[in-house]
């Protein structure tokens, strides 16, 4: 999988994870079993989101509930996995999208907010919108909780109240076993690799870090994720860029490649997932929030996110 990127911002904290995808254009893949990261998704269809300026607000602003204290309103774009997404039949997994008829959403959002839902004594539903106007329409009390894929970022935390993340990616490299490089645990000891990585993404860029200090090949990046795989697969590349949540899934897939247990560590590439909530909402539901995304431990959140690569649309 992958992560949203502009091609051309610094590698900072403000980048959010779904920037990291946003201009890759990249696609569901399924290549020997293992599903890739599919791209963000068109924006929701007039008649099935919810207009952003069409609801006064009835925020919670204050009080020790969040929107009717009964059913949590959770926005989401329900088309970026394997974060989130839309189906048409329910599951366990599911929650339905209160704003189209006979949908459910999925994903790893969706896991994380119906453990907060339950925490809070309430039912979850999803709630489909664009991303970009996901904070407005908390603030304007549409939705209750933003569990969407989102980073937190000194901009937003202006505008919302951001909660502990329950799930972070950052960014691993992955040879083969066989590889001179294998036993690499340093940026030097990569010294004179072929080094590849997704265009215009951080996957690419975090090369140059590496470049810095060995003397390495920056191979030309790849369009697609599985094109950076089969490049490594085949011998064209020493090492890959990928994503640390999805490693454990490309390992089993591939059970030639290893991943590099490095002492170094990219600058700017850690990337988390933040529920928000509205300005002004009670310190209370916060903590509570909090609460329930600590009570996650590191193996569920594995088990959860492995488990939503394997039913991600493809």
């Amino acid at each position: 999988m992958t992560k949203r990127s502009a091609a051309n911002r610094p590698l900072m904290g403000a980048c959010s994870r779904r920037d990291f995808l946003k201009l890759s254009g990249i696609t569901a893949f399924s290549a020997g079993g293992m599903m890739f990261l599919a791209g963000c998704g068109p924006a929701a269809q007039d008649s099935g989101t919810a207009d952003e300026g069409s609801a006064e607000s009835d925020s919670s602003e204050g009080s020790g509930t969040l929107g009717d204290g009964t059913t949590l309103r959770v926005g989401m774009e329900a088309a970026y996995a394997p974060y989130n997404w839309q189906v048409s039949e329910a599951s366990d997994y599911t929650i339905p999208i209160e704003n189209v008829d006979g949908a459910y959403a999925d994903g790893y959002d969706v896991q994380a907010a119906k453990v907060i839902a339950d925490a809070l004594g309430m039912e979850a539903v999803a709630v489909k919108c664009d991303f970009s106007a996901l904070i407005d329409m908390l603030n304007n009390g549409q939705i209750d909780i933003i569990c969407a894929g989102m980073s937190v970022t000194p901009d937003r935390e202006d505008s919302a109240i951001f909660c502990n993340s329950y799930i972070d990616d950052d960014i691993s490299m992955v040879t083969r076993k066989d590889s001179p490089y294998a036993s690499a645990t340093t940026f030097a000891d990569l010294a004179g690799a072929s080094i590849m990585g997704q265009a215009a993404t951080m996957y690419n860029d975090v090369i140059d870090q590496i470049a810095e200090v060995a003397d390495v090949n920056h191979m030309t990046p790849a369009e697609t994720v599985p094109a950076v795989v089969e490049s490594l697969s085949s011998g064209t590349s020493d090492v890959i860029t990928y994503s640390m949540l999805s490693v454990p899934k490309l390992l089993e897939t591939y059970p030639d490649f290893v991943e590099l247990q490095m002492t170094d560590k990219f600058e700017g590439s850690e990337m988390p997932d933040n529920a928000a909530v509205a300005l002004g909402t009670d310190q209370s539901i916060v903590d509570a929030i909090n609460e329930a995304i600590d009570g996650i431990s590191e193996d569920d959140r594995q088990q959860m996110w492995n488990e939503c690569m394997d039913r991600q649309p493809a």
